[in-house]
């Protein structure tokens, strides 16, 4: 069930992925380690697909980048994630395209803006909100 998962993610020609920590506590420890539990989402009802949308998920003791370059290794087509170099990787080929966050990249300009304002971040921070505006709609 869980390759047929995630064949059928992977078959789709637009992804999301992202990973999360998770605490695990290993037998015998007292302390928890951080591990990653990884996703891979497809799902195009946005843009008027009947296909059913789907999430993969995956586990890693460790955000190494060899983690999402093997969970999408039979992947090709445009990949929403953030700005992890783990990421970088896929992208080198051309066989995946990066589609950046633009809540990571919205963050950083604010981060920005904060410590020194300009016009510029400014009007960045602007058509950011713009963007958001429209897929509100």
């Amino acid at each position: 069930l869980e390759e047929a998962l995630h064949g059928y993610v992977l078959t789709d020609g637009k992804l999301h992925a992202d990973d999360t920590p998770v605490p695990v506590l290993l037998p015998g420890n007292k302390k928890t380690k951080t591990g990653r539990l990884w996703t891979c989402v497809r799902d195009d009802r946005n843009a008027g697909s009947t296909l059913a949308p789907a999430v993969w998920f995956a586990y890693s003791p460790d955000r190494k980048g060899i983690h999402p370059q093997t969970h999408l290794a039979g992947f090709s087509g445009v990949l929403q994630a953030d700005a992890y170099a783990g990421f970088n990787e896929l992208y080198r080929d051309g066989r995946i395209t990066e589609a950046a966050c633009w809540a990571h990249a919205r963050r950083k300009i604010h981060d920005v803006h904060v410590r020194t304002p300009s016009a510029l971040t400014e009007e960045a921070l602007k058509r950011i909100g713009e963007l958001y505006a429209i897929e509100a709609e």
